[in-house]
């Protein structure tokens, strides 16, 4: 059974070239040029009406991917015109950020500062307790955001750590006193 996305020819918008050949898909727009590799189970077309992806075999594998690759073409499309962005909040007494060169470096209650190199392709910006990550490629900008949460997750009962800005923290009741 083939994915719904992939039945029918994917539009390419206006401002965006894509073009596929040699085990590779590349989209070009006018802010970014993205490329990714793509499986031998599938083929990809660049066709007028827009790009078709269909499976090389019936293996169940081969109809997975079509749906797959879809979703990360119409990714990139969207991508190289507007980037993709992630906001998180660091909540917390005396939590700190900031960017130092090309690294992002947090103060988040440890006895030590965690550095975190920035990816290349990726801009952050940092005000006050706020980062913000963008950049073209949707992976890579979701990727490093879970980097950056994961060095202090939000906890249940203060509610101090790293979050999304959309993200609500499920808050425990505390110890009551006799």
């Amino acid at each position: 059974m083939p994915s719904r996305l992939a039945k029918k020819p994917i539009p390419v918008p206006a401002k965006v070239e894509v073009t596929a050949g040699n085990g590779s898909l590349s989209v070009k727009g006018s802010k970014a040029t993205l490329s990714r590799a793509v499986h031998s189970s599938i083929d990809i077309k660049v066709t007028p009406e827009g790009v078709v992806i269909t499976p090389n075999n019936s293996s169940r594998l081969a109809h997975a991917l079509t749906g797959t690759f879809a979703a990360h073409l119409i990714a990139m499309m969207h991508g190289v015109e507007t980037p993709f962005k992630k906001v998180l909040i660091l909540n917390g007494v005396g939590y700190k950020v900031e960017l130092k060169g090309n690294d992002l470096v947090l103060a988040v209650g440890f006895s030590h500062l965690v550095s975190l190199p920035v990816p290349e392709g990726i801009t952050v910006t940092v005000v006050k307790n706020t980062i913000t990550i963008e950049g073209p490629d949707k992976q890579q900008v979701g990727q490093f955001a879970a980097e950056v949460r994961q060095v202090k997750k939000p906890e249940p009962y203060l509610g101090k750590g790293i979050k999304y800005d959309t993200e609500v923290i499920r808050r425990k009741q505390g110890k009551k006193a006799a």
